[in-house]
């Protein structure tokens, strides 16, 4: 079979899955399991699959039909123009969070501290964008922080990037230009109702097990005592979950509170500073 009868085939398997941007998934995993970039696939629509890379791709197109994670299933994703390991043991990078980078380099920064980092995805790029920096990613589970050792490495940042398991603050010492968050947001009550591509990610990344606020009010009580005169805390929001993460910054001494929208015109990045 050549590339492109697989990716036909693949494209109506996932289409009658019910899968939304099947073409473009197929794509992806046809790619991965040919050990070609995803935009050369259709340079090499005439060549063969070997029956190894056919199996391969079948056994994609079965997982993703089983609604697992594109990303999970090739194993990264693309974010901020660099490749990121993705496993079960970290949230999949998503473009909406594009928006915190975008607001954390539009000031200087040289210390800063990513809690619940993950994949590193966060601090990783903050540090990849920015050579001089040094940084810290906190996180409570030592599977994603292994993962983002690896993306450290990958990424050639790992001199620069201290990895700590820590439940928030509890492990962290010292003071940064700059703290980054992208917290558990979503209400317990909201979990049923998500897409059931989430059921692979790790359920501590997306809920806090109540109403979606809980890590933003540590963050914020505990942001004062590790951001030097003028650092600036941004954390990564819920569209509807502004004004209140707003309030909770405020009340903690933070100035010039404000909230950032994604590309969406959705609420998604909520910011302040210490005063200097």
């Amino acid at each position: 079979m050549n590339l492109r009868a697989a990716l036909g085939l693949g494209t109506s398997a996932l289409t009658e899955g019910g899968l939304e941007g099947a073409g473009r998934d197929a794509r992806r995993l046809l790619a991965h399991a040919a050990g070609i970039a995803p935009d050369r696939v259709m340079l090499h629509l005439e060549d063969e699959l070997s029956e190894e890379d056919e199996r391969r791709f079948w056994a994609h197109v079965q997982a993703r039909l089983d609604r697992r994670p594109v990303a999970q299933i090739i194993g990264a994703r693309l974010f901020f123009k660099r490749n990121f390991i993705v496993t079960e043991d970290v949230l999949d990078p998503r473009p909406e969070t594009e928006t915190l980078i975008v607001e954390a380099l539009g000031d200087g920064f040289d210390q800063v501290l990513d809690l619940g980092t993950g994949s590193g995805c966060i601090l990783l790029t903050l540090l990849a964008e920015r050579p001089g920096a040094t940084g810290i990613g906190a996180d409570i589970s030592a599977a994603a922080l292994e993962v983002a050792r690896r993306n450290a490495d990958a990424l050639d940042v790992a001199p620069r990037a201290a990895l700590v398991q820590s439940d928030w603050f509890d492990a962290v010492g010292g003071v940064f230009d700059l703290i980054v968050s992208n917290p558990p947001y979503i209400a317990e009550a909201e979990m049923s109702a998500l897409a059931p591509e989430l059921a692979f990610e790790p359920r501590q990344a997306l809920t806090d097990g109540a109403n979606g606020l809980s890590a933003y009010r540590t963050i914020a009580a505990g942001a004062p005592a590790h951001l030097g005169p003028g650092g600036r805390l941004m954390v990564e929001i819920g569209w509807r979950q502004g004004d209140a993460v707003a309030a909770m910054f405020r009340s903690a001494g933070l100035v010039d509170v404000q909230i950032r929208t994604d590309l969406d015109g959705r609420d998604r990045v909520v910011m302040g500073r210490m005063s200097a």
